[in-house]
């Protein structure tokens, strides 16, 4: 499996571009965000990939990001959308546009694709509406291990030891902060639906936190 390219972008066409590696030229299809947002002729460029293997097909599909490999995957497993109805999904909406339109049941926005109708909208976010969460989580930085605490010196005498730091957010309330902020909700919004949606599901993981959080931010009416 080829996960990923790094090399020298030769050339771009309407769907796909050249990636020189080390002398090995590979083809690789891109969606228009990706290929707009990709540097010219000569330049340095590295992708995420994923493999379609058929009996009579090999085609290299290109990403900048895991989060967007992992939509192009799933999208992939819903019936009726390919390859080429998923790259016009995420070139419509980008990986966070489709988090959002999918973790919020908006059928409607994923019909800004070309090509995908009310109908396959519709089950799509269906089918896939339950690993939103997930996948936004992925872009969650992992939690930093807590420094050491070192042990007071016997020639020191402290009688008034400073108190202890608040503890650190737990786990699934940062990679909800992260996740929401990442979709472009100011973090004063995002952590005060956070914070309420910890409220109604105490103990919950990321994915409820964030379920939870995005239907409190959710326009009304």
């Amino acid at each position: 499996m080829i996960g990923r390219l790094s090399g020298r972008l030769d050339y771009r066409a309407g769907d796909h571009v050249l990636i020189d590696v080390r002398g090995v030229g590979y083809v690789v299809y891109c969606s228009e965000r990706t290929l707009a947002a990709l540097p010219g002729p000569g330049e340095a460029v590295s992708l995420y990939t994923d493999l379609l293997v058929r009996e009579d097909l090999l085609q290299l599909f290109g990403f900048p990001s895991l989060v967007e490999k992992e939509w192009h995957r799933l999208l992939m497993s819903v019936q009726g959308v390919g390859a080429k109805a998923s790259l016009a999904i995420l070139g419509a909406l980008g990986a966070d546009g489709v988090s959002r339109a999918i973790a919020l049941g908006d059928w409607s926005a994923v019909t800004a694709a070309k090509g995908i109708g009310p109908k396959s909208a519709q089950r799509i976010v269906l089918d896939l509406k339950d690993k939103a969460p997930t996948v936004m989580a992925m872009t969650a930085p992992a939690s930093a291990p807590a420094a050491p605490v070192a042990e007071p010196s016997d020639a020191v005498i402290d009688p008034a030891p400073p108190a202890a730091p608040p503890p650190p957010p737990s786990n699934a309330q940062a990679d909800a902060l992260s996740a929401l902020t990442n979709l472009g909700y100011a973090p004063g919004e995002a952590a005060a639906a956070v914070a309420e949606a910890l409220g109604e599901t105490p103990g919950g993981d990321a994915s409820t936190v964030i379920r939870a959080a995005l239907r409190l931010l959710a326009p009304k009416g």
